[in-house]
């Protein structure tokens, strides 16, 4: 057993600050073990949302030392030695209490798009590429770090008109799936403010599932949008449909 020393955020909407603990871990700990520890020796009260500790929920995200993380796949044998390791809630939605925050938002966003509709008679029959890019998009745990680190919610709080990249992926997952008939380019330019990503590419980097958010479904969704209304033809042709 080793002695590491914690920075948790303590507090609610109203207010807080970190509070020093330390306290023993173990070989292969990860964060969310010593959050357990410090409830069980110095803190029962301390609020930790969590599920299923095997990376595969969602429900432990939160900061360690600056960086949206899930706290059940963040090993200590990973973190500097050399200083306190700080945890933090997730800063883009509303602090409920201490590591704990209100992600309903999330959830109200995904009921504006509008789910997978197929033609009638179709048929389900696709190419094995199309199967492949599928799959990755619903790898997707909803732990909403994507969220969390993109700078247009996080440090520019525009929630009222940008959905952000885990719901660009599920709208990716839609608009390239080969049965589906719905046209969801308006939504996601209009009300879902697609033009304020800026490619850095940040969702990407802290995706615990390693889904190429930025090349697989942002970049596509614009290229589209693009296409639709900034192509030379594709105006004209629009132009000729309305006269």
């Amino acid at each position: 057993m080793a002695t590491r020393t914690f920075e948790v955020w303590r507090g609610d909407a109203n207010g807080g600050a970190f509070v020093p603990y330390e306290t023993e871990v173990g070989e292969g700990w990860v964060v969310l073990d010593a959050m357990h520890e410090i409830q069980r020796r110095s803190a029962p009260d301390l609020a930790v949302r969590w599920n299923c500790k095997a990376a595969k929920c969602g429900s432990c995200g939160g900061e360690v030392n600056g960086k949206p993380r899930l706290l059940c796949k963040t090993r200590l044998d990973d973190l500097p030695e050399d200083r306190p390791i700080r945890v933090e809630p997730l800063r883009t939605f509303p602090l409920i209490r201490d590591l704990v925050t209100d992600v309903s938002w999330n959830y109200e966003v995904n009921k504006r798009i509008p789910p997978f509709t197929p033609a009638p008679d179709a048929k389900f029959v696709m190419y094995q590429e199309d199967v492949d890019r599928m799959e990755e998009f619903r790898k997707c745990i909803e732990c909403f770090l994507c969220q969390d680190v993109c700078h247009v919610l996080r440090d520019h709080r525009l929630h009222d008109r940008y959905i952000g990249p885990r719901f660009f992926v599920r709208v990716a997952s839609l608009e390239m799936h080969p049965l589906d008939t719905v046209d969801r380019m308006e939504l996601v330019r209009e009300q879902g403010g697609l033009g304020y990503c800026n490619i850095t590419k940040c969702c990407t980097e802290v995706c615990p599932e390693g889904i190429r958010i930025t090349d697989n479904a942002i970049i596509p969704l614009k290229e589209r949008v693009v296409d639709r209304h900034y192509d030379p033809i594709a105006m004209l042709l629009r132009r000729l449909k309305r006269r």
